[in-house]
Formats: C-alpha cells, sequence, structure tokens
C-alpha cells in the first residue's frame, strides 16, 4: 500500500494535469506481482506537443513546490510527443493523441485497476484518519505511562523519607538510654 505522501503527490500531479487542460486522465495501480519498478501509473494526453511540455512543466513546479520532489529522471521532453517523468512511487505519461492510440499502455496493463481522483481523495482521507487514531493511541498510552511513572516516584519518595525518620528516632532513643 503506497504512502500517504505518495498519493497526496500522485493527487497533486492530477490536479496540474486538469490545471493544463490534458484529456482523458487516468490513474492506475499497477499489480506488485506484475510491475516491480512502481505503483501507479499517471496518464493522460495533450493536444500538441507545447501543451503536453506544458503539462510536464505544471507537474514538475507543483511536486516541487507542494513537496520538495523532484523527478528521479525525465525523458522525451525535447521532442513533446511522449513525456515519461519518473518520481519512483509513480510514472507520469503524458502522450501526443496519436502517440497514445499506438501505444496503448492501458492494453497493455490490463492487470492494472483504473483509479478515479474521487478513489485516491477517499483513500487519501482514509490514510489520515488511520493515522490519526493510532496517534490518538499513543498518547493514550504515553499520558498512562507518564501517570504510572509519577505515581511510582511518588512512592518511592514517601519510603525515602520514611526510612531516614526511623533512623533518627532510633539514634534520639539510643542517646538517651546512654
Amino acid at each position: 500500500m503506497a504512502s500517504t505522501e505518495v498519493n497526496q503527490m500522485l493527487a497533486a500531479a492530477a490536479a496540474a494535469c486538469e490545471d493544463k487542460k490534458a484529456e482523458d486522465i487516468r490513474i492506475l495501480k499497477l499489480d506488485p506481482s506484475e510491475s516491480g519498478l512502481t505503483d501507479y501509473f499517471l496518464i493522460c494526453s495533450g493536444n500538441n506537443d507545447r501543451q503536453n511540455v506544458a503539462i510536464t512543466d505544471e507537474i514538475e513546479i507543483r511536486l516541487k513546490r507542494d513537496f520538495g520532489m523532484y523527478p528521479n529522471s525525465v525523458e522525451g521532453r525535447r521532442q513533446g510527443e511522449w513525456v515519461l517523468m519518473d518520481y519512483v512511487d509513480f510514472i507520469v505519461h503524458v502522450f501526443s493523441t496519436e502517440k497514445r492510440a499506438f501505444y496503448g499502455l492501458e492494453r497493455l496493463r490490463k492487470t492494472a485497476t483504473t483509479l478515479s481522483i474521487d478513489d485516491l481523495n477517499a483513500e487519501i482521507k482514509k490514510q489520515i484518519e488511520q493515522a490519526r487514531v493510532r496517534s490518538a493511541r499513543k498518547s493514550v498510552k504515553k499520558a498512562v505511562v507518564t501517570k504510572a511513572v509519577a505515581v511510582m516516584k511518588k512512592a518511592v519518595a514517601k519510603k525515602a523519607v520514611k526510612k531516614p525518620a526511623k533512623k533518627v528516632a532510633k539514634k534520639v532513643v539510643a542517646k538517651k538510654r546512654a
């Protein structure tokens, strides 16, 4: 399962595609048994090479600004017909319409699950909620442990105070007898 940050970066990349008017945006969740190279493909199309470069520029700027993340590798930016951006956990493919039809990545990855942006946002919300629950449980456990330690320290302090008092009393009684 991908981390919350990876899903947030993927959602930001998809939003950048939408902002630059990319067409037919799809997110493919790849089957881990078939693809060890990445978790997701983000695939979209532009109307021309210049738009494809603008889409990839927007994705790169947004992920750099919001997450401090740069692509591991960028291929095809000069030609602009098929631009590939490798972010390790997901790969962005920006195609011209003709190249997308020719290569058909969706057809090649039949076992991949197609996610909508709404599905991705729901998964992010679920992961955040689970993280909050875990954090709340940890803070409750920490509070219980802290309270138990405080009670133990008080008990030890009381015993330490009682022992010297008994020793002083014995010495005073011994001096009176002498």
